[in-house]
């Protein structure tokens, strides 16, 4: 069960860690936890909430480029969990929600994506979530047209969405990330062309079945963790398009 309570001032506060600082709270918290009921030695299940952050830019002009699949990803999320995406806070369009008994918090930060760490940091801080429960979702040029590959650390990669989150985490890169593949600029074209472009209908179709596969990836994470499941995952997306 999911519980969102309301409560001035009466939260603990986020503790201090050895790379990452609280920011930007406000007077008013939304505690959320999840819980199972009591067994009978009368002890109570809790989860640690999952902060799931997909990169992009806001508006009509960058939805389906190929620097917006964080978007799409969590959009996917979204409308499979059936978690409503109805509420701004620090910059980010967010929806509460949860996966099996584990309390999730879906966020598109609406800055562009050079900006995104300005949503990221406040919102892990204000909900008292920890990195290893920080999942960012995003676009990897290294990765062919729709291999996903989730890591449980990792750079920047020269990703400006992803050296902003890291900026507003106090330089911290020890956060997980499911990377998502658009492939290189064919021959001499710009890359800022080429991430602003729209796919291909062969593009598309290989995004739209890793958005699929992307789904029951974040849902194993969140419910068992970087577990030996990843390291299959992993494999079978490194292969998936090569012939035997």
């Amino acid at each position: 069960m999911l519980h969102a309570i309301s409560v001035p001032n009466t939260c603990i506060p986020y503790p201090r860690s050895r790379c990452f600082s609280q920011r930007n709270r406000g007077s008013t918290r939304l505690c959320v936890r999840a819980s199972l009921p009591d067994n009978n030695d009368g002890f109570k299940v809790e989860y640690t909430p999952w902060l799931i952050v997909g990169l992009g830019n806001p508006g009509n002009k960058y939805h389906g480029t190929r620097h917006n699949v964080g978007f799409e990803m969590i959009d996917q999320i979204s409308q499979v969990e059936g978690i409503a995406l109805n509420t701004i806070q620090s910059k980010a369009l967010i929806g509460l929600g949860a996966i099996g008994e584990v309390p999730i918090l879906l966020a598109k930060p609406q800055a562009y994506m050079n900006f995104c760490g300005e949503s990221v940091g406040p919102l892990a801080a204000y909900y008292q979530v920890p990195l290893r429960h920080i999942l960012l979702i995003y676009d990897e040029m290294s990765l062919p047209n729709g291999v996903l590959r989730l890591q449980p650390k990792g750079g920047h990669g020269h990703h400006n969405g992803v050296k902003s989150v890291m900026g507003h985490l106090d330089g911290c890169r020890e956060f997980p990330r499911l990377c998502i593949g658009i492939g290189n600029p064919p021959g001499s074209m710009d890359m800022k062309a080429y991430l602003l472009q729209k796919f291909s209908s062969v593009e598309r179709n290989q995004i739209d079945a890793a958005l699929e596969q992307g789904v029951e990836a974040v849902r194993t994470i969140v419910l068992n963790g970087f577990s030996h499941k990843i390291t299959r995952f992993n494999l079978g997306q490194k292969y998936k398009y090569h012939k035997v």
